[in-house]
C-alpha cells in the first residue's frame, strides 16, 4: 500500500484501503528527523541529538514509570484480593501501552515530539495550556512523593546505621535532609541538558529497586506469620454499603489468610494508585526525541518492554509483600518490616537512592512544559534552564517541608491527572490530529480512541467520587506514584 506525500498534515488523495493500516505504515514527516540547515533554516527540534541507545531509553522510561507507588501495591492487593488486583493491574498496563501507541501515532502525523505542542495542534492555545498544566501538576505530585519518602525514611536509616540515640540531632531532621539531598544530588543531575544522559543513573536506580524486590521475596520465606496456620480464601466479598462502619483490620481480621477476591473501603484508591504507578507519558516524547534511529515502531518497543518490566516488578512486589503480612500489611510496605532488621535497613537505603535518582527524570517534563508555556519561541539558554530547575526544586521542597500530610493531594492527583495523561488526552489528541482524509470519525481507530477517552472520564469520576466519600466518612487514604 502506498501513500501520497503528506502536505501540511493532509493527504493529497484519500486512502483507498483501510485507514488504520495506512496510518500504521505511514512514514515520519520530514520535520520529525534531524536534518542539515545549511545555515538557512533552523531545525524544528534544536535539542534533538538522537544519541541515546535503545537500552538507555528503556532504562529512562522504566525509571519514569517506577515510583513510590510500588510501596503501596501490597496494601492495595490486601484491599481487593489477589485475583481482582491482577485483573486491574493487567488492564492498566495494557491501556497504558495503548495510550502511548496513540501518542506516537499522533506525533508522527504532525512531526511534533512535545506533549504540549500536540495539545496546541489539537485545540490551539487552550489545549497547550491544559496539557502543560496537567503534566506540571502530576509531576510535582510525583516529585513530592519521592521527597516525602526521603523525609520519612532517611532519618530512620541514619539512626539505624549510627546505632545510637540521635533523634535530637539536626542530621536526622527530615526537612534538613531533603534540602541537602536536593542540593547535592538532585540539582546537579537536573541541570544536565539532555534526558538521555540520565540513562546511567536510571539503570542504577532500577538496580536498587530490583534489590528491593529480591529482598521482599526473600523475606516472605523467612518471616513467620502471626498465626500458626494460613489458608486461602476462595471468595470473600464485603458489601460496600457496610464498609464505612468498619476498619481495614475488621475485614482481614489480622489473620494469615490470603483473599483471592475481597472489597474494602480503601479499594477505592486501587485504580488511582495503579494509574499513577504507570504514568510515564510526559517523558515518552522527550525520550523519543533523543532516541537513536527514531521510528514509531522502535519507540513503541521501548515503551512495551519498559511497561512489561515494571508490570512484572509491581506484581511480584505486591504478591510477596501481601503474602508476608496478609491483613497486617501497612499502606507503605517498608513500614511493615522491623526497623532493627539490618537487611531491610539496606533495602530502605536502596529505595531512597532509587527515588532520589528518579526525581531529575520527572523534573525534565515539567521544565519543558514551563518552557513551552512561557518561552515557546526562545532558543536554549543555560540561565533559563538552570533557573527553572532551581525554582521547581524550591517549590517542591517547601511543599514537602510545610505540609505534614499530603496523601489526600496525591489521591486527587492520581484520580485526575493520571487518567488525563493515560486515557483522556491521548484519545482526544488522536481524534483531533489524525486527518479525516485518512481516518474518518466513524473509523474503527477513532471510535476506539473515543471510547478510550470516555473510559478515562469514567475512571476519573468514579475515583474522585470514591475518594470524597472516604473523606466524608473518615476513611484512610493512600497515595503515591
Amino acid at each position: 500500500m502506498e501513500l501520497d506525500k503528506m502536505v501540511n498534515g493532509h493527504c493529497e488523495k484519500r486512502i483507498e484501503e483501510d485507514g488504520f493500516d495506512a496510518l500504521e505504515n505511514m512514514p515520519e514527516r520530514e520535520e520529525f528527523l534531524p536534518k542539515k540547515t545549511d545555515g538557512k533554516k533552523k531545525a524544528e527540534f534544536t535539542d534533538f541529538v538522537g544519541k541515546t541507545s535503545f537500552g538507555m531509553s528503556i532504562f529512562n522510561l522504566s525509571n519514569a514509570i517506577m515510583g513510590s507507588g510500588i510501596l503501596g501495591l501490597a496494601y492495595a492487593m490486601s484491599n481487593t484480593g489477589i485475583i481482582l488486583f491482577l485483573v486491574l493491574i493487567s488492564l492498566i498496563a495494557i491501556l497504558s501501552a495503548y495510550s502511548i501507541h496513540l501518542l506516537l501515532k499522533s506525533a508522527g502525523v504532525v512531526g511534533i515530539r512535545a506533549y504540549e505542542q500536540l495539545g496546541n495542534r489539537a485545540f490551539g492555545t487552550p489545549g497547550k495550556i491544559i496539557a502543560a498544566c496537567v503534566i506540571t501538576i502530576h509531576n510535582i505530585g510525583a516529585m513530592s512523593s519521592y521527597l516525602f519518602i526521603v523525609k520519612m525514611e532517611l532519618p530512620a536509616v541514619i539512626i539505624g546505621l549510627l546505632d545510637k540515640d540521635t533523634k535530637s540531632e539536626w542530621y536526622v531532621n527530615g526537612s534538613y535532609l531533603i534540602i541537602i539531598v536536593s542540593i547535592c544530588i538532585i540539582l546537579p543531575l537536573a541541570l544536565m541538558r539532555h534526558l538521555g544522559y540520565l540513562g546511567y543513573t536510571s539503570g542504577f536506580s532500577l538496580t536498587c529497586m530490583f534489590f528491593f524486590l529480591i529482598s521482599v521475596i526473600y523475606k516472605k520465606f523467612v518471616t513467620a506469620c502471626t498465626l500458626e496456620h494460613s489458608s486461602i480464601s476462595t471468595n470473600t466479598t464485603t458489601s460496600p454499603l457496610l464498609a464505612t462502619t468498619h476498619t481495614h483490620a475488621d475485614y482481614t481480621n489480622n489473620t494469615c489468610e490470603a483473599k483471592l477476591i475481597t472489597l474494602t473501603p480503601q479499594a477505592a484508591y486501587t485504580i488511582p494508585i495503579l494509574a499513577f504507578a504507570f504514568v510515564c507519558h510526559p517523558e515518552v516524547l522527550p525520550i523519543y526525541t533523543e532516541l537513536k534511529n527514531p521510528t514509531k515502531k522502535r519507540m513503541q518497543n521501548v515503551a512495551n518492554i519498559s511497561i512489561l518490566a515494571m508490570f512484572i516488578m509491581y506484581l511480584l512486589t505486591a504478591i510477596f509483600g501481601y503474602l508476608t503480612f496478609y491483613g497486617n500489611v501497612k499502606d507503605e510496605l517498608l513500614k511493615s518490616y522491623s526497623t532493627n532488621d539490618t537487611m531491610m535497613l539496606c533495602v530502605r537505603l536502596a529505595v531512597l537512592v532509587a527515588v532520589t535518582l528518579t526525581v531529575p527524570v520527572v523534573l525534565f517534563p515539567i521544565r519543558r512544559a514551563v518552557q513551552q508555556l512561557l518561552f515557546p519561541d526562545k532558543p536554549f539558554h543555560w540561565a533559563r534552564h538552570i533557573g527553572i530547575a532551581v525554582i521547581l526544586l524550591i517549590l517542591v521542597n517547601l511543599l514537602v517541608i510545610f505540609v505534614r500530610d499530603i496523601r489526600e493531594i496525591f489521591g486527587v492527583i492520581g484520580a485526575t491527572s493520571a487518567p488525563s495523561l493515560i486515557f483522556i488526552l491521548p484519545g482526544i489528541f488522536y481524534i483531533r490530529i489524525v486527518p479525516e482524509e485518512q481516518e474518518p470519525l466513524k473509523s474503527r481507530s477513532k471510535i476506539q480512541a473515543a471510547m478510550f477517552a470516555a473510559l478515562g472520564f469514567i475512571f476519573m469520576v468514579m475515583s474522585i467520587t470514591s475518594i470524597i466519600i472516604q473523606w466524608v466518612t473518615g476513611g484512610n487514604t493512600v497515595g503515591g506514584h
